[in-house]
């Protein structure tokens, strides 16, 4: 395409070289026909002249358009197909890197699913054995409990078997002082019991 351009192109200006020196060749030769001065100006030798210059002129016009104007269509062709396979190459390139951040964002979506389901299975777990030893704690301190309780009842038991059998030699010790008469120790264990009764 630029080829069949160019020569058009080259053709109309040979053309117009050609009509310009016909239609000068009167005026220059009715100007100086016995005047010296540059031979190509001598209208004389118009005629060879213009045949050698389109003699030059179509050998130029078709070395370019056999020889150089070829090798530079082809040239921007390649150039153009290089442009094409670029564009084609980026698009793609471009279609790619969009399905892999696609496929990134989907992982990534997957992956603070998985996380937030890991964080909530924690939570639970720990929540749950919160609560299994809350419960153990619980069973623990009503056994200790209740263990104390077993213990301070045996204890006050004894504690009131040991204040029963005080109380009974102070009352016998404190009668003999203070009467001077002799009783027995049944009777003041008596005595001692059914204060006790009273009290509690």
């Amino acid at each position: 395409m630029p080829v069949q351009r160019f020569t058009r192109l080259c053709a109309g200006a040979a053309m117009a070289l050609t009509t310009a020196i016909v239609l000068a060749g009167p005026v220059l030769a009715a100007e100086g026909e016995h005047a010296k001065g540059l031979p190509q100006l001598n209208p004389a030798s118009f005629a060879s002249q213009v045949f050698w210059l389109v003699v030059t002129f179509g050998l130029l016009l078709w070395l370019m358009s056999k020889v150089a104007l070829p090798r530079v269509a082809e040239v921007l062709e390649a150039r153009q197909e290089k442009i094409s396979n670029d564009l084609e190459k980026a698009a793609a390139l471009k279609a790619e890197a969009e399905g892999v951040m696609q496929a990134y964002e989907k992982a990534l979506a997957e992956a603070r699913a998985n996380a937030q389901k890991g964080v909530a299975a924690a939570v639970a777990a720990a929540d749950a054995d919160a609560a299994r030893r809350s419960g153990e704690l619980a069973t623990s301190l009503a056994e200790r409990t209740r263990d104390a309780e077993e213990r301070i009842r045996v204890a006050k038991q004894a504690a009131l078997g040991n204040l029963r059998t005080v109380a009974a030699d102070a009352a016998l010790e404190a009668t003999t002082k203070l009467s001077g008469a002799q009783v027995s120790a049944d009777i003041a264990a008596a005595a001692v019991d059914a204060v006790l009764k009273e009290r509690v």
